[in-house]
């Protein structure tokens, strides 16, 4: 899976918005399946019109554990926004995620107001659950 600033370079090479849209499917490509087994309503993410599932994962200090997330969607370009949402809060301290908004990322590549409404929506509700859960184990 690319860095989160190589996706960001890549961004910027891409003039048309089409063109973007196929590389978010192209990450999402890369993202690899989630096991039938974690596709289950407690993974699920409510808010999104398509099916997303999120599992995280914690590693390291109990106080402030760094999280790691694994994801999936049944839709094309979501799974390319769950695969970029997930490249840019993986592997953080906790306090670190619960500071960090991925809209700021998604705003830098120009993706953001090409979403329709329905996708905006689910992406905010995909990062909320990530923040939310890491402020929750940051204070645990």
């Amino acid at each position: 899976m690319a860095t989160l600033e190589q996706i960001i370079e890549d961004f910027s090479y891409l003039d048309d918005w089409e063109d973007r849209y196929r590389y978010v499917i192209e990450l999402g490509k890369m993202l690899p399946d989630l096991p039938e087994e974690k596709r289950i309503l407690e993974n699920k993410v409510q808010g999104c019109a398509s099916q997303v599932w999120l599992v995280t994962h914690a590693s390291g200090d109990p106080e402030n554990p760094v999280l790691t997330f694994e994801g999936d969607s049944d839709a094309h370009i979501v799974r390319g926004l769950v695969a970029i949402v997930l490249t840019t809060y993986s592997g953080k301290p906790a306090s670190e995620i619960a500071a960090l908004d991925a809209l700021d990322v998604f705003g830098k590549i120009g993706l953001v107001e090409h979403l329709s409404s329905q996708r905006a929506n689910g992406l905010r509700s995909m990062i909320r659950r990530i923040r939310e859960e890491a402020r929750i184990r940051a204070a645990a």
